[in-house]
């Protein structure tokens, strides 16, 4: 089950009010998920779900029906797992579409935090059209990302694996829409994304089987 996120006080990422409105969150007659920043009672409001139970290694897939390269340059979608615990840097693996002071040219990017340390992140540019998918499979030592179209044409790939990949624990799956620095959208207008599905596959290790001996003669 999905839980709404909502708050009275500005709080991360942002900071943002989150609220749980239905002008904010609300699912569709099929099934899609609507996110969307809204201005009311003189407040920016913005939007997130969060899965109320943790998935661990395997495949998180992602399907958006937005144009997500028309985000307005203050607006942030975050497609990621997260844990309130600060180990493994809180066991965040991050989809992102925005704009960053880094990386103002590109408006995508995969981070395994802490984004701060070097090779831990790629930025690249999620080109014009939709629908598309992105995902991550995350399994011991080693986190692959892809973002594609849904006619199978790849935008990107990048793959992290290092010793401090997070192993599995009490992290969440969650979507958001977000203010960066909780500053207005440029143009002063409601942003609003859909995301049609999300799919989770658990990895499973390969079994290997010891070679088998035929009797002594």
């Amino acid at each position: 089950m999905w839980k709404v996120k909502a708050s009275t006080e500005p709080v991360g990422p942002g900071p943002n009010f989150f609220s749980d409105d239905p002008e904010n969150v609300w699912v569709d007659a099929v099934g899609r998920l609507h996110l969307q920043i809204t201005h009311r009672a003189g407040r920016w409001r913005a939007a997130e779900v969060i899965l109320d139970h943790s998935l661990g290694h395997g495949r998180y897939r992602f399907s958006v029906a937005s144009r997500i390269e028309r985000l307005d340059s203050n607006v942030v979608l975050g497609l990621f797992t997260w844990s309130d615990n600060p180990d493994f840097s809180n066991r965040e693996i991050d989809i992102e579409f925005g704009r960053w002071a880094d990386a103002p040219s590109r408006n995508a990017r995969y981070t395994v935090q802490p984004a701060d340390r070097p090779g831990h992140g790629h930025a690249f540019v999620q080109p014009r059209g939709a629908p598309t998918t992105h995902e991550f499979r995350w399994t011991p030592g080693e986190v692959s990302f892809l973002s594609a179209t849904t006619i199978g044409m790849t935008i990107k790939r990048w793959t992290y694996r290092g010793d401090d990949v997070p192993i599995a624990g009490d992290e969440r799956t969650r979507i958001n829409l977000w203010l960066q620095g909780g500053a207005p959208p440029t143009d002063g207008e409601a942003t609003e994304v859909l995301v049609s599905r999300f799919a989770f596959t658990p990895h499973r290790p390969r079994t290997v089987h010891p070679p088998s001996h035929g009797a002594l003669a």
